[in-house]
């Protein structure tokens, strides 16, 4: 555990191979050096089926030589960094002119960072984690219609990276992680149907209890048996908090400068414009304690900050780092991301949608004829127009309360108009790397036999 915890290795190591690249005639440089460590297993009917462990040590230099930049990666502790550094030079040389790439300003840099408690002193052992795995699956078998188990899993790693600029940034940030995951299969034949649950953490002491994730995907399985289909129509929808986030997703997406800059973003001319209903807040938070996304630097140094993406309804910010920063005419919010294999590019960590003032059940309550979406199939959304259309399956909705399960139907619509009659829920819990409470949005089109 103690050696897994020690950075001080990796910073070396990426410190020698900037300077590496230095002398190999690079006008500047920086290392990426990622550490990952993790165990799982997979279980069905109570028997383990696999168990793994893995381990990796990977390097990603970027230099620049002028204008030209190149990225480089190697994935062997044994590689000569001098070689590796002059392969990189050799092909920034060739590389075309980009005048918006460079390293982050030294002014931007984090030069302390707080202690967002990402590490858990207990190291879960795989004897744990087939126990957690084990009576999630017989919780989910014991709930009355759940006819077979769809499968068990569980992990756990300690993982995180070191960067190194040749502008004198060094730093490192590693993290834990805990989780497990059960499907759970309901009816036979042709009129199976099923559902699944997880938990994730960055401390094993969080985990919520395997018993109750458990019955809770059983009970998910059951509920959606015999599923009706629907006429098409026009009704207000209602997305449950597990495919809500996705239009925080969306409006993350649609805020990415790098969208804005090669103008692929419907939002690209609605920077403080109202998109949202009044008292709609979206924000992204890196600095969460234990958060499962969270980083007390970017990608490329710079002090990581929480962001309000919407303020009020109104769209408040881009989401950048330094490249799509100077492109815009504008300064990096902090948010490279960057694996090894090439440069940054902008992303977001902890993002949610703040909760609103009506409960579920209120809102649920209010409805004569509506849908209530528990799972999303597809991807049908074209981010330079907005234009929406997925299969989902949920419950339908009759007089305020929810009558049957229904499937195999599509809600389509516009994101443009589906954010301005968005409403949040109150019942925000922070469990995802995207949450979002509850949401409404009316009038959209249900399209079913």
């Amino acid at each position: 555990m103690s050696d897994l915890l020690d950075t001080g290795a990796l910073i070396e190591r990426a410190r020698r191979l900037v300077g590496a690249a230095r002398k190999a005639g690079a006008d500047a440089a920086d290392v990426m050096a990622v550490r990952g460590v993790s165990v799982g297993v997979q279980m069905r009917e109570g028997q383990v089926e696999s168990s793994e462990r893995s381990e990796g040590d990977d390097l990603g230099l970027r230099v620049f030589v002028g204008r030209r930049s190149a990225s480089v990666s190697s994935n062997d502790p044994r590689e000569d960094v001098a070689a590796l550094a002059e392969r990189a030079v050799a092909i920034a040389r060739v590389a075309p002119e980009d005048p918006y790439a460079r390293l982050a300003d030294p002014a931007d840099l984090a030069t302390a960072w707080p202690d967002l408690d990402l590490i858990d002193p207990v190291m879960t052992e795989v004897s744990d984690l087939e126990g957690f795995a084990r009576r999630a699956e017989a919780a989910a078998l014991g709930v009355s219609g759940v006819t077979r188990s769809g499968g068990a899993s569980a992990g756990a790693g300690i993982g995180g990276f070191a960067l190194v600029t040749s502008t004198g940034f060094e730093g490192a940030t590693l993290g834990s992680s805990t989780s497990f995951s059960v499907t759970a299969i309901a009816g036979e034949g042709t009129g199976m149907e099923r559902d699944y649950d997880y938990s994730a953490v960055r401390h094993r002491a969080d985990l919520d209890d395997p018993d109750a994730i458990g019955r809770s995907a059983g009970e998910r399985a059951v509920r959606r048996l015999n599923p009706r289909k629907v006429d098409t129509r026009r009704v207000p929808v209602v997305f449950d908090p597990r495919t809500a986030g996705s239009f925080a997703s969306y409006l993350a997406s649609a805020a990415n400068g790098q969208s804005v800059a090669r103008k692929t973003s419907f939002l690209r001319e609605k920077l403080g414009q109202r998109i949202f209903r009044e008292g709609v807040r979206i924000v992204d938070d890196p600095l969460r304690r234990r958060g499962l996304r969270s980083r007390p630097f970017d990608g490329e140094g710079v002090a990581a900050r929480p962001l309000t993406l919407v303020e009020d309804g109104i769209l408040m910010s881009w989401v950048l780092d330094t490249a799509t920063a100077a492109e815009l005419g504008m300064k990096t919010t902090g948010h490279a991301s960057r694996g090894t294999g090439g440069p940054p590019s902008p992303g977001t960590t902890n993002l949610h949608l703040a909760a609103g003032t009506a409960s579920p059940a209120e809102m649920i309550g209010a409805i004569k004829d509506g849908l209530y979406v528990t799972d999303m199939i597809g991807s049908g959304v074209n981010m330079v127009t907005g234009d929406y259309s997925r299969g989902c399956s949920g419950y339908w909705i009759e007089n305020g309360e929810l009558a049957y399960p229904v499937a195999e139907i599509t809600i389509a619509g516009n994101l443009v108009d589906m954010f301005a009659s968005l409403t949040p829920a109150n019942d925000l819990v922070f469990r995802y790397g995207t949450d979002a409470p509850t949401v409404l949005i009316e009038g959209l089109t249900v399209a079913g036999r």
